[in-house]
């Protein structure tokens, strides 16, 4: 990212940010997704709805991150999966996530998540062993990165309320939207 001036660190950014208290939190989302288990019956409806409400949060929470971090335009996708890991998620949950498992074009990568709060006073049923709990987290990523001209597909591949180590999720970038202005420049 070419910064306009330093950007802060993930540490000061979790600090700046007003928070809630986590268990509420925790507690909160769990009871939505409960509730979207109930309406709607099937899983893969839940986790649907769940990446579309993650998407809807990532497109607002982008302008709230680019403007508390100081940060500016990526110069490309790994610096923006960089950013994401180690500020995004720090300053909006309190964890950071690693970066790995990159493509040879450099287009796909993982985001390893070992701590994970909205999981905390979880345990799936075995009713919902398709559910992807955390899908809202795919959603946000998805969102925010469409509103910084990305396009993505954003995937789970491991999970630890399935007995996995770690919290995995495949972001592969399909399409670089080039920024439009909505007006021209008088010359």
């Amino acid at each position: 990212m070419a910064p306009l001036s330093t950007p802060k660190s993930g540490d000061a950014l979790f600090a700046s940010v007003e928070r809630v208290n986590a268990e509420l939190f925790t507690l909160t989302y769990g009871a939505i997704v409960r509730q979207l288990i109930t309406d709607l019956e099937e899983v893969d409806e839940v986790n649907k709805q769940l990446d579309q409400m993650g998407y809807n949060i990532g497109t607002r929470l982008v302008d709230e991150f680019l403007a508390k971090s100081n940060v500016s335009n990526c110069v490309d996708f790994k610096e923006t999966a960089d950013t994401i890991a180690k500020l995004g998620f720090k300053m909006f949950l309190g964890v950071t996530a690693t970066v790995t498992n990159w493509d040879a074009e450099g287009t796909t990568c993982s985001f390893v998540l070992e701590d994970n709060p909205l999981v905390d006073f979880v345990e799936l049923p075995d009713t919902c062993q398709g559910l992807h709990y955390c899908n809202v987290l795919s959603g946000v990523i998805r969102g925010a990165l469409e509103m910084v001209s990305m396009k993505t597909e954003v995937t789970w591949v491991r999970d630890m309320l399935r007995g996995d180590d770690a919290y995995e999720m495949r972001v592969k970038l399909t399409k670089q939207v080039p920024e439009e202005y909505p007006y021209k420049d008088d010359d």
